[in-house]
């Protein structure tokens, strides 16, 4: 795990088990949203002060969890391409939509993280697809530029969730290394919850290479041009 979480850590676990230094809600608002898909709802948006990256991270708060049961929650990370223009190269943007349906009706977070790209920013991406296009897997494209596979840290996203009182959740990913992140950081993740497969003819080699690179639990059967 990367060294920088370890900075966070705090000796005061009175009030927060998972001994994360505490991030607090700065703001909580309703607004009604409304999805590409047609999907309508009212959501509570919150931000936070002290999260352990400084960025501008909120909390998408929908419905509520039924007694005894894990809020869901999903870790998603911003993406400009594939939630606002709609690119068919990338499944965030339908991920997105599924995932503020189903959390609407189980009752749960979505923590939208700024987190572009895999965390390296958006020129970064660009770049990068320019080196796909010559041949090179996602993986490779930012190896080559000389960046990280994937420079996601999620302590930032255990404040926020701790900050809302959460502490067991079922998450709501196809990502292994988000459930290990949180559990690290003290969170208990009680079900590892898969999305939906969204295919298009131009993002396959994408979903697979996530799935042979970094073990998605995509099905590969599954993924054929949409």
């Amino acid at each position: 795990m990367r060294d920088s979480r370890n900075a966070t850590a705090s000796s005061d676990t009175s009030s927060n088990p998972t001994g994360l230094s505490a991030a607090t809600v700065r703001t909580r608002v309703t607004v009604p949203l409304h999805f590409g898909d047609g999907c309508t709802v009212a959501a509570d948006l919150a931000t936070f002060h002290h999260l352990a990256d400084g960025q501008e991270h909120v909390a998408v708060i929908l419905g509520e969890p039924a007694t005894g049961r894990p809020p869901l929650v999903r870790l998603h990370s911003e993406c400009l391409t594939g939630d606002v223009f709609g690119s068919a190269r990338c499944d965030c943007g339908p991920q997105l939509c599924e995932a503020v349906e189903r959390i609407a009706d189980r009752g749960g977070v979505l923590l939208y993280l700024r987190q572009e790209g895999r965390g390296i920013g958006l020129y970064n991406k660009l770049d990068a697809y320019a080196l796909q296009d010559q041949g090179l897997d996602t993986y490779e494209a930012n190896a080559a530029l000389g960046l990280p596979e994937d420079a996601r840290d999620y302590t930032a996203a255990a404040q926020m969730l701790a900050a809302l009182g959460i502490f067991e959740l079922d998450l709501l990913s196809n990502n292994p290394d988000k459930a290990a992140q949180l559990r690290t950081l003290g969170l208990t993740v009680a079900h590892h919850v898969p999305t939906g497969v969204f295919t298009t003819a131009h993002n396959v080699p994408y979903l697979r290479t996530k799935v042979v690179r970094t073990q998605h639990t995509l099905p590969l059967t599954g993924l054929t041009a949409g």
